[in-house]
């Protein structure tokens, strides 16, 4: 059993270790090639980034190009455009914005009430004759 063990597993097993025994001692310079390493992926990682730096910048030329060309605006332009025209009341516009409640909803006092309005209208008989 044990042969077949070691040909699975590629050596003989560590018998001293499964039995709970001391671990091997670590390399003193893997503290040092640990540090080598993590070194190295920083620097792999910073060159990365820069690589796509570069790329997006090229990108932005191609896209500002394309935009001069065909006189388009940038997304974000835009956007604050469009909400600047929203908050802003158009003068004679029929329509208003969605946020703002209409003069007169929602206040405590009223001027006149709907009954001062209609009587305005009515001619003056019929006035007296509501007024009583």
């Amino acid at each position: 059993m044990v042969s077949i063990m070691i040909q699975y597993t590629g050596g003989p097993p560590d018998v001293g270790k499964m039995l709970g025994g001391e671990e091997k001692e670590e390399d003193p310079d893997a503290a040092s090639k640990e540090e080598e390493r993590q070194e190295a992926l920083r620097q792999q990682e910073d060159e990365r980034k820069g690589k796509y730096a570069k790329m997006e910048a090229e990108r932005e030329g191609m896209r500002q190009g394309i935009r001069d060309k065909y006189g388009l605006k940038k997304r974000e332009e835009a956007e604050a455009e469009a909400a600047a025209a929203a908050e802003e009341p158009a003068e004679g516009s029929l329509t208003r914005p969605k946020k703002l409640v209409p003069a007169g909803c929602g206040d405590e006092e009223e001027e006149e009430s709907i009954m001062d309005t209609v009587m305005k209208y009515l001619p003056g008989p019929l006035q007296d004759m509501l007024k009583k």
